[in-house]
């Protein structure tokens, strides 16, 4: 009985518990309930803080909108990459519902038929497949208003970040949901977009130095990513045929509903929209001016050089008849630099110097610019003003040289309107620095003047837009009156810019490896390559000359006069990749049929020949030489001072390497040299014009500065011998390329013939010459026994030079 009534009152508490248990939890989730009020803005959402998830209230189904997934918040390594403010890709998108799911699709705008046909376009939608971005079940329908929850969809790795620290060999790394949260206070709902963002962490592995260098534990990366869901533009905005020419990119696509007669491919430029207040006027004020909002977290001087270098680009407006149309502000306080509604140059910190980029978020529907987004890498400007310290050795007195900072902040003017830019839609114009600096998407070079023995740099850059972004503006954003015919005056202006001597031609045509074009080129000056790598050797001699003491200030490491050396040393590398490009080159243009312009046409042998030997002096033992005073101040690093990629490779560790450094410097310029494509080249135009140098000629030039010359004794004649065996290597590589034209091979081949004839004549000579010789004779002999497994001892690796101080939407 006793048992039967405890048992009895354990049965009442466990009601009374449960009771209090449900009361609870109705409670509970009424609270909930309460507190996940709907966000009224373009997509309302909803969050509930206690569960850590949040909602959407989807009310316009296959209604499209952009969806922009980016990095809020980065690693801080240019190596890896993952910088602050780094975007991802746009997708047009739509939510489609599928029984008890919402789908979020991504049409295909890649193909389409533009056409009334209803039938027709759907014809080409069925053909071609969609992406099924994302699946959510839908958690209730509202009289037609859908709750999903999309915590999973915001708490995900949506920019490929354990991917690229994979890549970049920095470890195996994957999402932690444990330690990933929504970050509430930039979730934000405005008219026309919808902004969202998560803290992610990322645990794993570390394996590479560069994830430790910038993480305070390097198995646990956490970073900031943001979701923008943006209304699309309506359907006023005119679109613009892309013409090669032009100089801005563009979207494409093929259209199927094309009569046979015409191409499938359409392409169309990609802009701004702007329109004139008054169409009729020759200058107006825009209905609507572009804004560019510059990062508060610039600091001064900075800012204002950057502030003003983007400002320029109102100059290339005002040619195309707008007034004060393009204008740059400072980022109001508060405002998020992702908030889609704002184009922003950010200032990007990261570990090391690195690039800078302009990038656009681009509707790819019509090519319609809706957002500009710039990151600035803020140790730019530390980069150059070490390249002045290099070239003015300013520190023998304690004060301060004004000259630096001011070539520093020229660069940055330049380069914030280099990338600004690339966010307008232009692509880079690499042919402007031989047409008088006609554009700043060229990456300049610092223009650097010997007056009178000295080094001067007042006129290191430009200080305005240049004339070939005019033109490019003008072509891009010239609002045409009705009556006009536009395609007619677009042809119309690109036609008068030939007649005034501005040519476009981009990136394909200026890189340096295989590259033929004689003017397009990165980091070079003036029209003659050739002419202005003789002059930049000229500066350079004065420049290591004057390098010591008076380079570093007081109180700083010996040590460091590495890093200052370093730019120096190989000041000439980017001259000499322009001036490599005479050689079995061939200039060009974008030629249109009917457009009157150059087509092709081959390099003249006499202007090859000039380049060849203004190559060939960049690899002389004199030029590549220290000088010994320099050479005796500089001692191994200090304590916690590590070598890094700025600096040369050592085999003589941990001293400098002097022969070293100058093995490097010729392996660079014979590598170019001998590229397979230009021997190639060379091959075809000798053998169609016998005025054009062959390639048999080209390397009895080379053999004739290295090998057959008689080396000198002591420092200068080590040089000769790590540069003649560096030659050897580049022949030998070149007579086993399997890329080449195959009479480059056997002209290869030939050459070290003649070049083992001569060494075997050879006797009287130093100890060192004659170990030199016989080692090459036994490399020779070693490749001909088994050529395909025989291998070059390459040279050091060239220290970290481009970007210079810091590709489309690429940058500098």
């Amino acid at each position: 009985m006793k048992l039967n009534y405890l048992l009895a009152l354990l049965a009442v508490a466990t009601l009374n518990a449960n009771a209090q248990k449900k009361k609870k939890d109705k409670s509970a989730t009424s609270n909930h309930a309460a507190s996940e009020a709907i966000i009224k803005g373009f997509i309302d959402y909803s969050i509930d803080e206690t569960a850590d998830r949040i909602y959407l209230h989807i009310s316009r189904l296959d209604e499209e909108f952009l969806y922009l997934p980016s990095l809020s918040s980065g690693v801080g390594s240019n190596d890896i990459g993952l910088d602050r403010g780094q975007l991802s890709g746009e997708k047009v998108v739509k939510f489609q519902k599928a029984g008890n799911k919402l789908l979020l699709i991504q049409p295909n705008y890649d193909y389409r038929a533009i056409s009334n046909n209803p039938d027709e376009a759907r014809a080409v939608e069925e053909a071609f497949a969609q992406s099924v971005i994302w699946g959510f079940e839908i958690l209730q329908n509202n009289n037609g208003v859908f709750k999903i929850d999309i915590t999973d969809f915001i708490i995900r790795d949506a920019v490929g970040i354990a991917k690229t620290l994979a890549q970049t060999q920095q470890g195996n790394y994957s999402l932690d949901p444990s330690r990933s949260a929504l970050n509430t206070e930039r979730i934000k709902n405005f008219p026309k977009n919808t902004e969202f963002d998560a803290i992610l962490t990322f645990a794993g592995s570390p394996q590479g130095d560069w994830i430790y260098s910038v993480t305070p534990s390097a198995e646990a990366v956490t970073v900031t990513v943001h979701h923008s869901f943006v209304q699309l533009p309506d359907n006023n905005y005119q679109t613009r045929k892309f013409d090669p020419r032009a100089g801005f990119y563009g979207i494409s696509y093929y259209d199927y509903a094309t009569p046979i007669s015409e191409p499938l491919l359409k392409k169309y430029t990609c802009r701004h929209r702007l329109i004139k207040q008054d169409p009729t006027a020759k200058i107006s004020e825009a209905v609507e001016p572009i804004v560019y909002y510059l990062d508060r977290g610039a600091p001064e001087p900075i800012r204002s050089a950057l502030l003003e270098g983007a400002s320029w680009w109102n100059q290339a407006f005002e040619a195309a008849g707008f007034k004060d149309a393009f204008q740059v502000k400072l980022l109001p306080e508060g405002v998020d630099p992702m908030d889609a509604r704002y184009n922003i140059i950010q200032w990007v910190h990261r570990s090391t110097r690195g690039w800078s980029y302009g990038a656009s978020v681009v509707d790819p529907r019509t090519g319609e610019i809706i957002k500009g987004h710039v990151t600035l890498g803020s140790l730019r400007v530390r980069q150059d003003y070490l390249i002045a310290e290099g070239l003015l050795s300013p520190y023998a007195k304690e004060s301060i040289d004004p000259t630096m900072e001011k070539l520093a902040l020229a660069r940055l003017r330049q380069l914030s309107a280099h990338e600004v830019g690339h966010t307008i839609g232009l692509a880079h114009s690499y042919a402007s620095s031989a047409e008088g600096r006609a554009s700043v998407m060229d990456y300049p070079h610092p223009k650097i003047d010997l007056i009178d023995g000295k080094i001067s740099l007042d006129n290191a850059y430009d200080d305005k837009i240049g004339a070939w972004d005019k033109v490019a503006i003008t072509y891009g954003y010239s609002q045409f009156d009705a009556s006009v015919d536009e395609e007619d005056s677009l042809n119309q202006i690109i036609a008068q810019s030939l007649n005034d001597g501005l040519t476009f031609l981009s990136d394909q045509d200026a890189r340096p490896q295989g590259g033929s074009h004689p003017f397009a080129h990165l980091w070079d000056n003036g029209k003659n390559p050739s002419e202005e790598l003789n002059h930049l050797m000229d500066v350079r001699k004065v420049a290591l000359n004057n390098l010591g003491e008076n380079s570093i200030r007081t109180g700083t490491p010996y040590a460091q006069l590495e890093e200052v050396l370093v730019p120096m040393y190989f000041l000439h590398r980017y001259q000499v990749e322009a001036a490599v490009k005479l050689v079995g080159g061939r200039n060009y243009r974008y030629a249109l049929k009917g457009d009157g312009q150059l087509i092709t046409e081959v390099v003249t042998g006499t202007t090859q020949v000039e380049a060849i030997n203004s190559l060939l002096n960049t690899v002389q033992p004199e030029v590549l030489a220290i000088p010994e005073d320099l050479l005796n101040i500089l001692p191994p690093r200090v304590l916690h001072q590590d070598r890094t990629k700025e600096i040369v490779n050592l085999r003589t560790s941990p001293n400098f390497d002097a022969l070293g450094a100058a093995e490097t410097a010729a392996d660079f310029t014979f590598s170019l040299m001998l590229n397979p494509a230009r021997a190639s080249r060379m091959i075809e135009y000798h053998s169609r014009d016998n005025s054009q140098p062959s390639l048999d000629f080209l390397l009895d030039k080379m053999l004739d500065a290295t090998w057959y010359k008689k080396p000198k004794e002591g420092y200068l004649g080590e040089i000769q011998h790590v540069v003649n065996l560096n030659l050897l290597g580049h022949i030998i590589n070149l007579a086993t390329n399997d890329t080449t034209n195959p009479q480059a091979n056997a002209l290869a081949y030939q050459a070290l013939n003649r070049l083992k004839a001569r060494l075997e004549s050879k006797s009287n000579s130093s100890k060192g010459t004659i170990a030199n010789r016989q080692y090459a004779l036994r490399l020779i002999e070693e490749f001909y026994q088994n050529p395909s497994k025989f291998m070059a001892k390459p040279a050091q690796t060239i220290p970290a030079g481009s970007p210079i101080g810091s590709d489309f939407g690429c940058g500098q």
